[in-house]
């Protein structure tokens, strides 16, 4: 983790840590919207009298947000980490074009100028994408999306809803808002680390401009092998503690906004 932030800001600049940025702020109030609403929803329909739900009965309600998030999140995932991976194949190329031309995968996704494709924008990304490839284009690796949110988030919720529930002194109460934070941040963090490997091969299948020498992948499994036989089974882990990092504070503030009714209160005002 250290290496690569090293690089990078030596690389691209310190502003080259944000790359993507403008994505996330624009698709991951809808995204995170969709996925606390659609669990609550599914929460309240598998609820009976308004008692407690089974262990079973939150996974599943886990299962249907999750389901329902990969509208937003795989167009966001898509223009995101083709942002974030502009620098790399920046600096790649040109030490390339040093010494030849570089191999066909490296050019098997171009957004236009040469400019552009050292520096695209999100907009300059999606538009090439629908041109080239149709709305198909920005929802490449959307079974891949599914198995790392939709495991997620049933590992998410009903971890979250138990841990939230500790800080609860009566019932009905709500928690105090450090607990709900700290009880996202927990619940995020083992959530993350544990389709890490789900989220290895998706990032791997939306990655469209490959370096030299980098795979091109067919489909999941065939990723998955490929992965395994040039890296063996530790790539699955790789960016772990990263992913855990970043997921852990993301999920703690985006609960504790959404248990204080935010939202509500901005609508209210607004009306």
């Amino acid at each position: 983790m250290l290496d690569c932030l090293i690089k990078t800001v030596q690389q691209e600049g310190y502003f080259g840590m944000y790359r993507g940025a403008a994505v996330n702020l624009t698709l991951v109030t809808p995204e995170k919207a969709i996925k606390l609403a659609a669990n609550d929803f599914f929460r309240n329909l598998l609820s009976n009298d308004g008692k407690n739900l089974t262990l079973f009965k939150e996974m599943l309600a886990g299962c249907g947000a999750g389901t329902c998030q990969v509208i937003v999140t795989t167009p966001m995932e898509m223009l995101k980490i083709q942002l974030q991976d502009a620098g790399r194949l920046a600096a790649q190329k040109s030490v390339s074009e040093a010494g030849g031309s570089p191999p066909p995968q490296a050019r098997e996704f171009s957004t236009g100028p040469a400019d552009a494709r050292r520096r695209p924008s999100a907009t300059v990304l999606a538009r090439e994408l629908l041109k080239t490839k149709g709305i198909s284009g920005l929802y490449r690796g959307i079974g891949a999306t599914l198995a790392r949110d939709v495991p997620f988030s049933m590992i998410y919720f009903p971890m979250f809803a138990n841990l939230n529930r500790l800080g609860q002194r009566s019932r009905g109460e709500t928690a105090p808002f450090y607990h709900s934070f700290l009880a996202g941040c927990g619940a995020g963090a083992v959530a993350a680390m544990a389709v890490t490997p789900l989220d290895v091969i998706k990032t791997r299948l939306q990655t469209l401009r490959k370096g030299v020498g980098e795979d091109t992948y067919r489909g999941t499994v065939h990723c998955m092998r490929r992965i395994i036989q040039r890296e063996g089974y530790s790539a699955f882990l790789k960016g772990a503690g990263c992913r855990a990092l970043v997921i852990a504070p993301l999920f703690g503030i985006a609960q504790v906004v959404y248990f204080f009714g935010v939202g509500e209160y901005l609508l209210a005002s607004l009306a």
